[in-house]
């Protein structure tokens, strides 16, 4: 086993190590009453009384390991319980011929037996089967948690994985649109806008593989607002804010691109005087953006297959990477539409 659920296997083996240890040891800590004999009949098999209680422990780890690893899984988990029952009392029975031969054999002279020998034989035998099946149930609980853990992160991965597949197209197609707006404008602005449009490319491509930086990201709104700039030169007021004091926080790539996309998208065309407020403002590990937009509410644009992706899609990503970490005001108000996120970074 590779795993044992949150607890790691080196802990697992030290566990084990430890137990085993406190096992071996019970025969110096609870030694039986033998006052009984005669003292020269104990010191001279003490050291045979010895071996015998580490061979009859090794025994107990032995048929621990056994119930846990082979008898349980073998048995139990294929409704075999007379096989199992059979040789759990194979093993008991065995386990007692071998004490009870250790102590006739390795100690003849010892004619007296042990008003305890039950105690110290049997009920250990049946405390060490308990705790190998409860161990086993705990294991077996444990590695179902973790496959369940693995099998959610796994879909998760594969969501957001679906997810970043759909900002890229989606934005792509938005900057196309403003590529051909100016190509047929036959604007000498065109040519600034294809470098622009390079450099969000090599951002999309190969820095958006995992978390980012702050300013990594801040730079990339920066591009793609100049992209806008460029499209709609006076035509449009666009009034921003950036304040980041803590640059190299990490944050998921391309999760803020979306709320300001969207306010160019539904911000501009029919709407008298325009105008889009964007600030981005970092303090203290929390991430604030806001974006305004005017809207025409009674507006009957037709909209592309492709509307409302962007929203849909950070709301999820964000529900998905920053659980309990973030707070989304989005509001449609006297034809001003404002959304405002608070983030907060690790």
């Amino acid at each position: 086993m590779n795993k044992a659920g949150p607890i790691s296997r080196q802990r697992m083996v030290l566990l084990h190590i430890i137990g085993w240890a406190l096992l071996f040891s019970l025969p110096f800590l609870l030694k039986p009453d033998f006052s009984q004999f005669k003292t020269q009949l104990i010191e001279q098999y003490r050291t045979e009384l010895t071996i015998s209680n580490i061979i009859i422990r090794i025994l107990w780890v032995g048929l621990f390991y056994l119930n846990t690893l082979v008898l349980i899984p073998r048995y139990i988990y294929t409704r075999s319980y007379t096989r199992y029952i059979f040789l759990l009392l194979v093993c008991i029975i065995g386990v007692g011929l071998v004490d009870f031969s250790l102590f006739y054999f390795m100690m003849p002279l010892l004619e007296y037996i042990p008003k305890n020998f039950i105690f110290f034989n049997f009920f250990p035998l049946m405390m060490m089967l308990v705790a190998s099946t409860a161990y086993r149930l705990l294991i077996d609980r444990m590695e179902a948690k973790q496959k369940e853990q693995d099998i959610r992160n796994e879909n998760l991965q594969t969501e957001l994985s679906l997810l970043r597949s759909q900002v890229s197209p989606h934005f792509m197609f938005n900057v196309l649109n403003n590529m051909v707006a100016l190509a047929r404008k036959k604007s000498d602005k065109l040519e600034g806008s294809l470098i622009q449009l390079s450099q969000l490319l090599r951002y999309m491509l190969y820095e958006t593989a995992q978390k980012v930086s702050l300013k990594q990201e801040v730079e990339y709104l920066h591009s793609y607002i100049e992209l806008q700039q460029q499209r709609f030169g006076n035509l449009v007021q666009i009034d921003t804010r950036f304040s980041i004091q803590q640059d190299s926080l990490g944050i998921e790539p391309m999760l803020l691109i979306p709320f300001v996309e969207n306010a160019f998208k539904h911000g501009t065309g029919l709407i008298e005087n325009p105008s889009i407020h964007i600030e981005v403002i970092n303090e203290d590990h929390r991430l604030i953006l806001l974006v305004e937009n005017q809207f025409e509410p009674n507006s009957r644009e037709v909209k592309d297959a492709t509307s409302g992706i962007g929203l849909e899609n950070v709301k999820r990503r964000l529900a998905l990477l920053y659980p309990g970490q973030y707070q989304l005001e989005i509001e449609a108000k006297d034809h001003l539409f404002r959304v405002r996120l608070t983030l907060h970074l690790a």
